[in-house]
């Protein structure tokens, strides 16, 4: 063993030693001795957001801490598998290493020299994808995508997965028209004043928007992301360029408001240009 692999070794340990602390029932942390595995997901997500902020801001050294975060929240989940019998973190660690040695078997098996395309690649993953849902009993092609994930995301991959068996279009055109086809229902639904056809037709929007950033090579949780950043930025020198003036959005006319995001938009453009 290298002296980086006995820090790595000895720094893994030394978490799991302070997480059987905090759930040490006589000397343990209160907080962390109330917590099961329900009570624990919602901060496991808001650590996943918070290391896809530290991503999408390029912040290396919040990206280093927000991986931290995300792997005590593993180490935590791992020990209260291991108080109740369950597994334990070396279980956990064992099994994405068998998951990977099996799903690259281009990488980790002989390939009798031949150098492995990415369509293959691409191929036997999803054969053994396919295989290990097979195993788990889960034979519907959809039936092990996630439902705790954002809508976004699990849209698109359901529609990814949807695709894997023929369930497509393949042209571009068609994915348009479909979009085209749903702001005609809802408009249709609008003008009928149906209140529930018309979230219907919202959230069928949705899913032909999001099978044509799928189309485009997008991912639309991202793209969804970026543009609510986009939104905030120059919103917030929208109400800087108020404040200056001495004036607050919400006294302001919707004409002058727009002036306010179209000049929001050309500061922010101007110093992309510089960034650049």
């Amino acid at each position: 063993m290298t002296n980086e692999e006995t820090t790595t070794h000895d720094g893994i340990n030394s978490l799991l030693h302070i997480m059987r602390r905090l759930r040490d029932p006589d000397n343990g942390c209160p907080w962390d001795l109330r917590q099961n595995f329900h009570t624990i997901v919602p901060y496991t997500i808001e650590e996943t957001y918070e290391l896809a902020d530290a991503i999408a801001a390029e912040d290396f050294v919040q990206i280093r801490d927000e991986l931290g975060d995300v792997l005590f929240q593993v180490v935590f989940y791992a020990q209260m598998a291991s108080e109740q019998g369950l597994f334990t973190f070396e279980d956990v660690v064992d099994g994405i290493a068998k998951k990977l040695l099996r799903r690259h078997p281009h990488v980790f098996a002989e390939t009798g020299g031949r150098r492995v395309s990415e369509s293959e690649v691409k191929r036997r993953w999803e054969q053994i994808k396919v295989e290990e849902r097979q195993q788990k009993n889960q034979l519907g092609t959809l039936d092990d995508v996630p439902r705790a994930l954002p809508a976004l995301s699990r849209s698109q991959k359901l529609q990814k997965r949807a695709a894997s068996v023929g369930f497509d279009w393949s042209e571009l055109d068609a994915v348009r028209g479909k979009v085209d086809e749903e702001l005609g229902e809802l408009a249709e639904a609008v003008s009928e004043g149906d209140s529930a056809a018309i979230e219907s037709e919202v959230g069928d929007i949705f899913l032909a928007m999001v099978n044509l950033a799928r189309h485009l090579g997008v991912d639309a949780e991202a793209a969804l992301r970026i543009a609510n950043r986009r939104f905030e930025d120059r919103f917030s020198l929208m109400e800087t360029a108020a404040e200056r003036d001495g004036s607050q959005l919400c006294e302001e006319s919707l004409e002058r408001l727009e002036e306010r995001w179209q000049a929001a938009k050309r500061e922010l453009a101007a110093s992309a240009l510089e960034a650049g």
